[in-house]
């Protein structure tokens, strides 16, 4: 049986489409691996996403988004963790094919997590007065993409 998509409340919906970018980072290593591209082309890009995109969204998360739960809540707890894994992995300078594959991974997994699991439980416990604060907080921006070196096409 398929995954049905997720009904996503109007605030996250921006937090939604950044994932949606997340996945084609990884996406993009995953096709750069496959053409033999040498790893530093894919983490100079891999870098600047990470610092233009994925630390924003890490901090709206955080500060807003996960302080719907309680914070002692397990899937809080997860997510957390996962944002510091992954810190640790873009600061990560000595294999970059091993730790671009592991952020492939891991992004991606992190994503999924978010999106099937901890969202729709944000979803359920949000009052709307939360989630109308989310949407005043969070405008949508449109996603400018680095397409100095398209390494994946």
């Amino acid at each position: 049986m398929k995954n049905k998509p997720q009904k996503r409340h109007k605030a996250l919906q921006p937090l939604s489409r950044e994932h949606h970018h997340g996945l084609l980072l990884s996406w993009k290593i995953r096709s750069g691996f496959s053409k033999n591209i040498a790893p530093e082309r894919m983490r100079t890009y891999a870098n600047w996403f990470f610092k233009t995109h994925l630390i924003p969204h890490f901090e709206m998360e955080e500060e807003h988004i996960f302080t719907i739960l309680e914070s002692d809540n397990e899937l809080v707890k997860r997510a957390l963790a996962e944002h510091r894994r992954l810190n640790r992995l873009f600061a990560e300078t000595d294999n970059d094919t091993k730790t671009l594959s592991k952020i492939e991974e891991e992004l991606e997994q992190h994503i999924r997590f978010e999106e099937r699991v901890l969202f729709p439980e944000i979803q359920k416990v949000a009052t709307e007065e939360q989630m109308l604060q989310i949407e005043k907080i969070h405008q949508p921006e449109t996603f400018v993409d680095n397409l100095e070196d398209e390494f994946w096409k």
